[in-house]
């Protein structure tokens, strides 16, 4: 079997470049690299003519085909349909959706081009996944060319109900071109749930558990919650700290002994930035004793600048800090820094285990890794507290965060307050429990997953999730570094409870019901070597 991925971007590794550390290309590469594969995409660059063939570059395992885009094209696939139409469809902000005719047929014609230009490249037993939002009809296009092969589809961004899906024209359409895959996979059950249900809503399709038929072919829809590489970045933090790099250094230097919160977002309409900031605002007037003690640093690098949405967002983000900076701050003490700018992983790593309090809010998020490398770069002994939106992916398998609603600036303000507060044993349990989760449900366990989903492997393979890193005393303590598990850690008796504040127990309770749907529907067939997260 070969693997053949397609995505939006493909940046083709210079001979001998070393890979970064985490995310999902690694995960992609790693996967390529195994089962020997193509790697196809646009390559981010724009020519005067369209691309009509490619020729794949070969590096070790692994093949890499680019296609150019036109101008025009890039502006219709890319930042109109894909960006303008799409995502904020997706995240359910109807109001910043944005329909153009023109812009469908350039985002239908890339995807009928790139099937066109993929096809020669193809062998009969190549095993193909696509990814995301940018290229849903590919697989459409591919069974009109005649490809059998099995295809298999991730959307890393959230799934809107029927009702909102349904408000995009030619909604029908374009959600009938995902009946062409085997398998589509989703960040959660609810994900899953409006995909199957805009099918039979829109389509008239018929559903049986997790899978569903329009048609002659019939296709799974599940949720895969994607990962981090934890091991990784943890070993990231514990490294960053002891090098305490020039950017952590000047970041956090001027704290001194103050507590730090930490977000860090592209700058998108969807994360809650600007939510975010009112509401760390908001703690502070709620809470004056905290004042010169505590800030918030918002790493926030641009994105999509060219689109109109991004800039109102970029100058709204700098109004909302500036005016709550006047209003709050001190001669010798600035509540609120916003950093515009893109830091290493490293770096990243090690503002997170600087920060005493992750605030990760969007308003809604297919999963959000932000909340996942938190966890995974804190100090096992001495903890900080996630505070997570309900509305992010994460959130399903995330329950021992603080789970706020981010529309509700005094709900986050005041389990920022709760978080500040709250016990080293109460932090150190939750952290455990939320370490042993993502360590459990790392990338490599996702690919995996998903991979033996998708060629109906009789087992996946045998991934051996580190254990959460545990607090020793006396003489047998041992730096957390050096604790590897090689088998699958025995599940441990329930700590008891401790006592949790009134408004986070009340959080609490509410996400309760949404995490208990979490996972595989009942009746489904179990997958191999698929465990449900702790």
């Amino acid at each position: 079997m070969r693997l053949v991925v397609v995505s939006n971007r493909v940046t083709m590794p210079e001979r001998g470049e070393k890979v970064a550390a985490g995310g999902l290309a690694v995960a992609l590469r790693s996967a390529l690299e195994k089962h020997g594969g193509l790697w196809f995409g646009w390559s981010g660059t724009t020519s005067a003519e369209p691309s009509s063939r490619v020729e794949p570059v070969r590096l070790g395992n692994v093949s890499y085909a680019v296609v150019d885009l036109t101008e025009a094209e890039r502006q219709s696939y890319y930042l109109g349909f894909s960006n303008r139409a799409l995502w904020p469809l997706m995240h359910y902000r109807l109001g910043l959706t944005e329909f153009d005719r023109s812009d469908y047929a350039g985002y239908l014609g890339v995807n009928r081009r790139f099937a066109k230009l993929l096809v020669p490249q193809l062998k009969p037993d190549d095993v193909i996944w696509i990814h995301d939002y940018h290229l849903i009809p590919l697989a459409a296009e591919l069974r009109r060319r005649g490809v059998t092969n099995r295809i298999g589809y991730f959307h890393h961004i959230p799934w809107p109900s029927a009702e909102v899906f349904g408000a995009l024209p030619f909604s029908a359409t374009l959600i009938s071109t995902m009946t062409a895959y085997d398998l589509v996979g989703m960040q959660t059950q609810t994900d899953a749930d409006n995909l199957i249900g805009g099918l039979v809503a829109l389509r008239g399709a018929h559903r049986d558990g997790e899978r569903v038929k329009a048609g002659p072919r019939e296709t799974v829809v599940r949720p895969f919650p994607i990962g981090i590489d934890v091991e990784s970045f943890r070993k990231l933090a514990v490294a960053s700290v002891r090098a305490a790099t020039q950017p952590i250094r000047a970041t956090t230097g001027p704290l001194g002994g103050r507590k730090l919160v930490i977000g860090v977002d592209r700058l998108d309409y969807s994360k809650g930035i600007v939510q975010r900031l009112e509401a760390f605002g908001q703690f502070l007037r709620s809470h004056p004793e905290h004042r010169g003690n505590v800030g918030l640093l918002q790493i926030a690098p641009p994105s999509r600048s060219d689109v109109p949405e991004y800039a109102e967002l970029d100058r709204q983000s700098d109004e909302v800090a500036g005016r709550l900076n006047a209003a709050l701050g001190e001669f010798d003490w600035t509540p609120i820094r916003v950093v515009k700018k893109a830091y290493s992983r490293s770096a990243l790593a090690g503002f997170y285990r600087r920060a005493q309090v992750g605030l990760v809010t969007p308003m809604r998020d297919g999963m959000n890794l932000v909340a996942k490398e938190y966890i995974a770069a804190q100090n096992p002994e001495d903890p900080g507290v996630l505070v997570l939106s309900r509305f992010a992916g994460a959130a399903h398998q995330m329950g021992e965060a603080l789970i706020v609603n981010p529309y509700d600036t005094h709900e986050v303000a005041e389990a920022i307050r709760t978080a500040l507060a709250m016990p080293q044993s109460e932090r150190v349990r939750r952290f455990e429990r939320l370490y042993a989760t993502i360590a459990a449900s790392d990338i490599g366990w996702w690919t995996s997953r998903y991979l033996a989903a998708l060629t109906g492997a009789e087992a996946a393979d045998k991934l051996a999730p580190p254990e959460p890193p545990r607090k020793a005393s006396g003489a047998t303590r041992k730096p957390a570094a050096r604790q590897r598990a090689t088998t699958r850690p025995a599940a441990k008796k329930p700590a008891a409870k401790t006592a949790i504040q009134p408004a986070q127990a009340a959080n609490d309770a509410a996400l309760g019901e949404k995490r208990g749907s979490f996972g595989q529907r009942a009746g489904s067939k179990p997958l191999p070597n698929a465990a449900s997260p702790r």
